[in-house]
C-alpha cells in the first residue's frame, strides 16, 4: 500500500499571527504530518461585503461582523508566507496553502509550490480552474457539497487546460463544521476512485479522528485534518480542529492502520509462523498397538503438536502397518509405518 500522505490543515487557525503559524508547523512536525497547509487569500479579491457567514461561523465568532470582515482578521501577506515556508523548510514538513482567488494562484506559484490544494468550494469554478489547470500543478481537489459530474467537470477543466491527469488527486470531503457522523458518506470515497481511477483520499471535519482513520482502512493514500493550538482560541475553525495530541493520536493510527493492511497476499506472517507446530495438530495414536498391525481410523486422534505427521494426510495413513509396537499418544512419523 502507497504510504498515506497527512496534511494538517492548519488553515487560518492562525488567526493572522505569524507566531502562531510557526507554532503550527512545528506541532504538525511533531505530530508526524507530512505537510502542513494554510489558507491563501486576498480578502477582497474572495468574499464580497454583503456576504454572510456560514452558520457554523456565526456560532463560533458571533454575528457582529460580515464574514469579510471576519475574514480580514484572519489573512497573512506575501512575506508572512515566505517566512512560512523558510520555517517549514527548518522544521523539515512541506508548506503547502490553498489559493482562494486568482491572484492568490499568481501568489502561491511565484513563491515556487509545486503542489495546490483546490478547496471544496472552487470546483465549480471555472475560470479559477482554467488559470490554474495551465501551471500543471499537481493537483488536490476536494469535493465537498459536489454530485459526481461536477467532479468530472472539474478534471476535465484542469485536464484541458495543461494539468497531467495523473497528477490530480480526489478528496471526499463534507463542508459542514463539525460534520454529521450520519452525513459523513465515506463510502463516496470508494465511488470517485471507481469512477474517476485517480489517487482518493479524504478531507474530515468530523469531531475525533475515528472517521480519518476508517478511511484509510477503506483505502484513502491522502488524509487532510484540521488542527488547532487551543480549541478555546477566538475564530471560526477551531472547535471543529484537533488539538497537538489529537493529532499526533490521530496520525499514530493511520500509520498503525498501513502496517495492519499489509500487501493483501494470505500465508503465514513472520511473527505467527513460529505458532504453527504448536496450534496446529499432528497424527497420534488413541492406544497401545503391535508391531504389524494394520491402521484403522479408530486407531488415530489429531493432536497438538503440529510438528509430526499432518493430518491432511490421514487417507494416506489407514491401511498402512505399523514397523514397530508404539505407545498411546506416539506421534506418527514416516519411519513408523510400511
Amino acid at each position: 500500500m502507497k504510504k498515506v500522505y497527512i496534511i494538517a490543515e492548519a488553515g487560518v487557525n492562525h488567526n493572522g499571527s505569524l507566531e502562531n503559524a510557526k507554532k503550527l508547523i512545528e506541532e504538525a512536525k511533531i505530530a508526524g504530518a507530512d505537510a502542513v497547509k494554510f489558507q491563501t487569500f486576498i480578502p477582497e479579491l474572495n468574499i464580497s461585503k454583503t456576504a454572510e457567514k456560514a452558520s457554523y461561523q456565526k456560532v463560533n465568532t458571533g454575528n457582529n461582523e460580515s464574514q469579510l470582515e471576519m475574514v480580514k482578521k484572519l489573512f497573512l501577506n506575501v512575506d508572512a508566507h515566505k517566512e512560512m515556508i523558510k520555517h517549514c523548510e527548518r522544521t523539515g514538513i512541506e508548506f503547502l496553502s490553498t489559493p482562494f482567488d486568482l491572484e492568490s494562484i499568481d501568489i502561491l506559484n511565484d513563491l515556487g509550490l509545486q503542489t495546490i490544494k483546490i478547496p471544496s468550494g472552487e470546483v465549480t469554478n471555472f475560470p479559477y480552474l482554467k488559470k490554474l489547470g495551465k501551471l500543471n500543478k499537481r493537483i488536490i481537489l476536494s469535493t465537498g457539497m459536489c454530485f459526481l459530474g461536477e467532479i468530472e467537470t472539474a478534471i476535465n477543466l484542469l485536464i484541458d487546460a495543461g494539468t497531467q491527469r495523473n497528477k490530480i488527486s480526489l478528496l471526499h470531503c463534507n463542508t459542514e463544521y463539525p460534520t454529521p457522523m450520519e452525513d459523513v458518506n465515506l463510502l463516496a470515497m470508494k465511488t470517485m476512485h471507481n469512477a474517476f481511477k485517480l489517487e482518493t483520499g479524504y478531507s474530515d471535519h468530523t469531531l475525533g479522528i475515528e472517521i480519518p482513520i476508517a478511511a484509510v482502512a477503506l483505502g484513502a493514500t491522502i488524509i487532510e485534518k484540521h488542527f488547532t493550538l487551543d480549541k478555546l482560541m477566538e475564530g471560526p475553525d477551531h472547535k471543529a480542529s484537533l488539538e497537538p495530541t489529537e493529532l499526533r493520536a490521530m496520525i499514530m493510527a493511520i500509520r498503525n492502520i498501513e502496517k495492519a493492511l499489509g500487501d493483501g497476499i494470505k500465508r503465514p506472517s513472520p511473527s505467527e509462523s513460529k505458532n504453527i507446530a504448536i496450534a496446529r495438530k499432528s497424527i497420534h495414536l488413541i492406544k497401545d498397538l503391535p508391531k504389524g498391525h494394520i491402521i484403522g481410523e479408530g486407531d488415530l486422534i489429531m493432536k497438538r503438536p503440529g510438528n509430526g505427521m499432518t493430518s491432511v494426510l490421514i487417507e494416506y495413513v489407514i491401511g498402512k502397518k505399523l514397523n514397530s509396537d508404539l505407545q498411546e499418544d506416539h506421534k506418527l512419523s514416516w519411519e513408523d509405518i510400511l
